[in-house]
């Protein structure tokens, strides 16, 4: 799986985490990229023969007119931003999600690696930014499904507003977000601000590929990512 390079012109990634919000959302940009093409599993598609290939995608940029319209923005924490830490377990129970992470980070190309296809219920976290449970939007990507089968994130275009997410934390700590919205985007109209600007709240976004799988390009056609906000921490 392939990589597109941030847009032209932008700066190269500094090797250490940055957090500063001129190179954020390029950084995040990126990062969504790391979501632009999967594997398939050809069960879930049975009428193809078709092996799925990783290839470069543009960044995705407005969601689908079916769910990103309208969408309810969060609310805001009431809990205050927790110190770094990094993730060790994500855990989502109403789609019997149950995943350690593994860091993901730009390489010397300024591509985001992804999570290893040979572990499809890993789950990644972006090292350059906020962990889950700081202030910021904190990115968590990982993949719908293989050429092997079904991956952690077959179901999360199932989870529900008000829903919980849990993150064990290398601390000892457990950060639990409530789920805002889950909503589908278009990858030729990602709403990039929208989904990786700047927040002064303990947020987290969980993305995924999603929507129908074009067969001629090898790729899902839009992006589901769940918005959530902190809720309660605990050590």
């Amino acid at each position: 799986m392939a990589v597109q390079h941030p847009p032209t012109g932008g700066p190269a990634p500094d090797p250490a985490p940055a957090r500063d919000s001129g190179s954020r959302v390029l950084r995040w940009a990126a990062a969504a990229a790391l979501l632009g093409t999967l594997l398939v599993y050809n069960s879930l598609n049975p009428s193809s023969s078709d092996t799925a290939n990783g290839v470069p995608v543009p960044p995705v940029s407005t969601g689908s007119a079916a769910t990103s319209a309208g969408a309810p923005s969060a609310p805001g924490s009431t809990e205050p931003g927790m110190s770094p830490s990094v993730p060790t377990k994500l855990s989502i129970p109403s789609i019997g999600v149950d995943a350690p992470f593994v860091p993901l980070t730009l390489g010397s190309d300024g591509t985001l690696t992804p999570p290893p296809m040979s572990t499809p219920n890993v789950v990644g976290y972006y090292a350059g930014g906020p962990t889950p449970g700081e202030k910021g939007d904190a990115i968590v990507a990982g993949h719908v499904d293989t050429k092997t089968g079904p991956a952690v994130f077959l179901l999360l275009s199932l989870v529900k507003p008000g829903a919980t997410v849990s993150v064990s934390r290398a601390d000892s700590s457990t950060a639990t977000f409530k789920v805002d919205s889950v909503q589908t985007f278009s990858k030729s109209s990602f709403p990039d601000q929208k989904v990786y600007g700047d927040t002064q709240d303990p947020e987290l976004r969980i993305i995924t590929c999603g929507g129908t799988f074009d067969r001629t390009k090898q790729d899902y056609q839009d992006n589901v990512v769940v918005f959530a906000h902190l809720v309660s921490s605990k050590s």
